[in-house]
């Protein structure tokens, strides 16, 4: 029987599931709690009645609950890789990450990936599938069923283009702001996309409160087309174009995630030619020392060679930060876990 998974509905269509099956509409809203508070199986919903909770497995439904196949935990900063195997066999992976302000999980979007960034283990095997809803929602869940911690800020910087399943990723975005359930705060939630243009504009409309990251990675067309082959789709003077009218329409800030891979794109020239291309913008740039992949090929800069990057930056007035490295001596990349679980 292919089961329905509750997690990928809005509370308003569980409400008419549940009045379709006879069933009075608050149940829905008791129901929806229940699904965010880390419970594995409908029996553990104890203010239903018996007979309800019999009847949604009767009805193919299911709470969408995922336990992970592979837990990796950092010795160094109690950082933990999850991975997740799906009902269709296809893998997904999420990190839970502590930080002062609060607990961090940076989920997926995709199974695999179509973008095919060259320094990414992501789109190694290219894209199998997108995620629903509620196996994005999940990762989360999971998480907190597991560290006993609630999560208090999410990331879609995962495996996947969270823009290439923009429906799945609406639904989540809202299913989560719920406050009947996990009701997690839009300012508190982060999507990160590679560039596709025409979804920036759609994603202000949309969620205009949720914080907008760009995976940028270059400061020129040469070299970010030879990292990310969605340049040459939708080149730098488009992706900032669009990127500008972001935070005109909404007054948010828009981080620029910039992965330095040592002899490409951290040289002096480099940071010179990144801080004339965000000149004047509403923005932030946030360092990733890269995490090495051995399939890609690339290098780490070291970190006296990113500490001079950021100021050159800084001294030319774009704020920037060089990211903490969490996870470091587990597989902390998107995507390497999920291809070490394909091997």
């Amino acid at each position: 029987m292919i089961m329905t998974n509750l997690k990928d509905l809005q509370l308003n269509e569980l409400e008419e599931l549940l009045t379709g099956m006879g069933e009075p509409k608050f149940r829905a809203k008791q129901i929806f709690a229940w699904l965010y508070k880390g419970i594995s199986d409908f029996d553990e919903m104890n203010n239903l009645p018996l007979s309800l909770r019999k009847k949604l497995w009767e009805e193919g439904l299911s709470p969408g609950t995922m336990e992970p196949e592979q837990v990796q935990v950092s010795k160094l900063d109690g950082t933990r890789k999850y991975l997740f195997r799906l009902g269709d066999g296809n893998a997904v992976e999420s990190v839970f990450m502590r930080y002062k302000y609060g607990n961090t999980v940076c989920v997926s979007s995709q199974a695999g990936c179509r973008m095919s960034c060259r320094f990414c283990a992501s789109g190694i095997d290219g894209l199998c599938r997108n995620l629903t809803a509620g196996e994005i929602a999940e990762q989360i869940i999971a998480a907190e069923r597991d560290t006993g911690e609630r999560v208090n800020h999410v990331v879609v910087m995962g495996t996947g283009e969270p823009f290439d399943n923009y429906e799945n990723l609406s639904r989540f975005i809202k299913i989560i702001n719920d406050k009947a359930g996990k009701n997690l705060g839009m300012r508190n939630i982060t999507v990160s996309t590679c560039g596709l243009v025409p979804m920036i504009g759609q994603f202000a409309k949309d969620f205009p409160q949720v914080n907008l990251a760009i995976s940028l990675h270059a400061p020129n067309d040469e070299i970010r087309s030879g990292m990310m082959p969605v340049n040459g789709k939708y080149p730098l003077k488009e992706l900032i174009g669009a990127c500008r009218r972001y935070t005109e329409t909404t007054s948010r800030r828009i981080t620029f995630e910039y992965t330095l891979v040592r002899g490409v794109n951290d040289l002096p020239e480099h940071a010179m030619q990144l801080a004339e291309l965000l000149k004047g913008m509403l923005c932030h740039v946030n360092l990733i020392p890269l995490n090495k992949v051995k399939e890609t090929g690339f290098d780490t800069t070291p970190k006296e060679e990113a500490e001079k990057f950021q100021a050159l930056l800084e001294a030319r007035n774009i704020p920037s930060t060089i990211r903490r490295e969490l996870g470091d001596d587990i597989d902390g990349a998107c995507g390497q876990l999920r291809l070490k679980g394909k091997k």
